[in-house]
């Protein structure tokens, strides 16, 4: 059997964290993804709860924030729970095992100053391709004569 998820959508808020009794990280956080098809009179996005832990609920709930783009993947729960008026809640939603971040750093504005970044240049800035190779491998086969193939000669 299969249960595995993938999701790419933004924050509906920003995420929740909370420890556990024995001291484990869990974040909880709403995902909104766009239907591709929009019907009218329909809602166009769909609102997946998602919950992840350890090392990976303490970076979402570092870097993310509302409206932030990521992608989830996991697997999809079912659990359930008493209330507090003794009535049976269920509840679905996705365990992930990834969050990743699909924005740059600057495209968001909730980011603290705190976060490490390099003081150096990346290597590959600046970086153009040698447009002479380029234009040399389309020239080769501009003078060439045209192949006369008969459909006998075609073995389909």
């Amino acid at each position: 059997m299969i249960n595995r998820v993938v999701l790419v959508g933004r924050l509906t808020k920003d995420p929740v964290l909370r420890k556990t009794g024995s001291g484990a990280s869990v974040v909880s956080f709403t995902v909104a993804c766009d239907r591709r098809i929009k019907t009218e009179g329909q809602p166009t996005a769909d609102f997946i709860n998602c919950v992840c832990w350890n090392k990976v609920a303490d970076n979402t709930a570092q870097y993310t924030h509302k409206g932030s783009l990521v992608g989830v993947e996991g697997r999809i729960q079912t659990r359930s729970y008493d209330d507090q008026m003794g009535k049976r809640v269920y509840v679905t939603e996705v365990v992930a095992d990834t969050v990743q971040f699909l924005e740059p750093k600057s495209a968001s504005s909730n980011m603290t100053a705190n976060v490490y970044t390099p003081d150096y240049e990346p290597m590959n800035q600046g970086y153009q391709p040698d447009m002479s190779a380029q234009q040399s491998y389309s020239s080769d086969f501009a003078s060439s004569d045209t192949l006369d193939i008969a459909s006998d000669d075609l073995p389909f």
